[in-house]
């Protein structure tokens, strides 16, 4: 056992090194240049001195301030500039002495040129994170460390495979498959190591996010949505002109990878749920616990389905309260693509978690009894 447990180890370790080595090699990539940013770079710094401020006798702030920014990194470290800082809701900060910021520098006929970008947040963010992973930890034990690992695994293959095999003219669809596919399998590995509770969670898992694609296709194709009836569209366009990037699918891509936790968490749960029944009550034949196993799918299909959609709905509340303040016709605003699309996630994401329960529960139930089917049957022959 002891050997077994050492090689399959080695094993993980050798193929996590090799998957490593093929994400450093996959991403040399040779970008087209969309934006020049040739002299012109992101510093850290520190405000020393507001000049000038905006500050009008009402309270509100109107133009710009002029601050004095002691640079904290790059090739004008702890030189001082003089810089601007607008009142921008998107750019700029509110400056008082000893805040850090980022400034955006450039050099121009030997004269340093800076602003201020924003308040430097950097390690609030950070912060933030380790808080939340903290508290995961501290919770979870060591279940919570193996969910931290998932997590940072599932970021990687987003950012260094994902991103990468897109950018690389790779269908997104396709490559979100192959996203889903890696992601779900390593972490509900390290979650719950092999067994019959992780197959059947993965299978149920990539099941509910292709079901949640396909679902999305039919419901672009009977509503007249395509990927490029996005509000970002014009920029879009002009990136599938420069790259090889194939636009049209990306928005069916986002809605696969959106779901992909849900579905997960809805596979996983069930698939638990009814080993845990099974380990007690082991003379449950497959009809009992697949029934089992949609009971508590029932219950979980209101509340995860109430998840996806207000998660969406909540990425789009800014334009609900403008339409809403401008008292827009409800025909108008139904036959919108911006509200078209975010139904066909919110619907889409759903009937993934909806179908993942069936799947799911049929699958693990069939496979628990025939387990002890067969070893029942190799008791018999001796």
């Amino acid at each position: 056992m002891l050997n077994k447990n050492f090689l399959r180890r080695g094993c993980l370790v050798i193929t996590g090194i090799l998957f490593l080595i093929f994400l450093m090699q996959y991403n040399k990539i040779e970008k087209t240049e969309l934006l020049s940013t040739e002299g012109r770079t992101f510093e850290k710094a520190v405000v020393t001195e507001v000049i000038s401020d905006n500050l009008t006798e009402n309270g509100n702030r109107v133009g710009n301030q002029t601050v004095r920014l002691r640079l904290c990194s790059g090739k004008f470290k702890n030189e001082k500039v003089e810089a601007i800082s607008s009142s921008s809701y998107l750019f700029g900060a509110t400056c008082k002495k000893g805040m850090k910021v980022i400034a955006l520098v450039s050099e121009s006929q030997g004269e340093v040129i800076a602003s201020v970008y924003s308040a430097d947040r950097e390690f609030s963010l950070y912060f933030m994170i380790a808080v939340f992973l903290l508290v995961i930890i501290l919770i979870g034990g060591k279940k919570g460390a193996a969910s931290v690992m998932g997590l940072g695994f599932t970021i990687v293959c987003v950012l260094f495979l994902f991103l990468p095999m897109i950018y690389r003219g790779v269908s997104p669809i396709f490559s979100a498959v192959v996203v889903a596919v890696i992601t779900t399998v390593v972490t509900i590995y390290l979650i719950s190591g092999i067994s019959v509770k992780s197959l059947t969670a993965i299978s149920g898992t990539v099941t509910g996010v292709v079901m949640a694609v396909i679902f999305a296709g039919i419901f672009g194709k009977v509503t007249q949505i395509t990927g490029y009836n996005v509000s970002d569209i014009e920029e879009l366009i002009y990136l599938e002109e420069k790259t090889a990037i194939k636009i049209n699918e990306l928005l069916f891509a986002g809605i696969l990878i959106a779901s992909l936790g849900a579905v997960m968490d809805v596979g996983m749960s069930i698939a638990s749920t009814l080993q845990e029944i099974y380990s007690r009550r082991p003379d449950l034949g497959m009809w009992d616990l697949f029934k089992s196993g949609m009971n508590v799918g029932k219950d979980m299909m209101g509340t995860m389905s109430n998840t996806l959609i207000l998660a969406f709905v909540g990425s789009a509340v800014s334009e609900l309260v403008i339409n809403y303040a401008y008292n827009l016709p409800f025909r108008q605003i139904i036959n919108s693509y911006n509200i078209g699309i975010e139904i066909m996630q919110g619907v889409s994401g759903s009937i993934g978690v909806i179908l993942t329960v069936p799947a799911v529960a049929v699958v693990t139930a069939w496979m628990l009894t025939r387990g002890a089917h067969a070893k029942n049957e190799g008791d018999v022959a001796e």
